[in-house]
């Protein structure tokens, strides 16, 4: 399987709207997150202790389906040398991201953006860019007249700001509280 080709782009502009909008969705997350008064309630813990193990085995959740994103995208680009069907990286992206909903909702609902400790400053901006860069990248899909590097470095931004979120929690949790559910 190979990509489909895109057509020379004549700039930057076919990336215009879609940077924007992904900014914007970064920026909205970050002032409502630092502007609303957190509940400090947990959301969402269905099958689970609490929400802090909640949140861990979800966001690992994510982040082996990004690993599956990874790879299943380097296959569709011939980069691996087996084919990989593309429903793979459309599903595992879609799962992955489905998986992060309940985990941005419970830290933007009931903690906010907090910049008290270094780790959670960092968790908090990483997670705003998530969404900013993810919203970037489905909008540029689409566009058959950006540059060919878009979904690339868009997918591998992405990926890279999930790792940072997976390090800056689950692993956080996992080595901290241990492996609770």
């Amino acid at each position: 399987m190979t990509a489909v080709p895109r057509r020379p782009a004549r700039g930057l502009s076919p990336l215009l709207v879609p940077l924007l909008v992904g900014g914007l969705v970064m920026l909205a997350l970050g002032v409502y997150g630092r502007a609303h008064t957190p509940t400090g309630f947990a959301v969402g813990v269905a099958g689970f202790s609490a929400a802090l193990p909640m949140k861990a085995w979800l966001t690992t959740g994510a982040f082996v389906l990004a690993i599956v994103q990874v790879l299943s995208a380097l296959s569709m680009w011939g980069r691996l040398g087996i084919a990989v069907p593309p429903a793979v990286h459309r599903w595992s992206g879609r799962l992955a991201f489905l998986l992060t909903i309940p985990v941005a909702f419970h830290c933007l609902y009931a903690l906010g953006l907090q910049y008290d400790v270094p780790r959670v400053l960092v968790h908090s901006l990483l997670g705003c860019f998530f969404y900013g860069v993810f919203t970037a990248k489905l909008l540029a899909l689409p566009r058959r007249d950006a540059p060919g590097w878009t979904l690339p470095v868009l997918g591998g931004l992405a990926f890279t700001v999930l790792v940072g979120l997976w390090l800056t929690s689950s692993f956080w949790f996992f080595t901290a509280v241990g492996f609770r559910v």
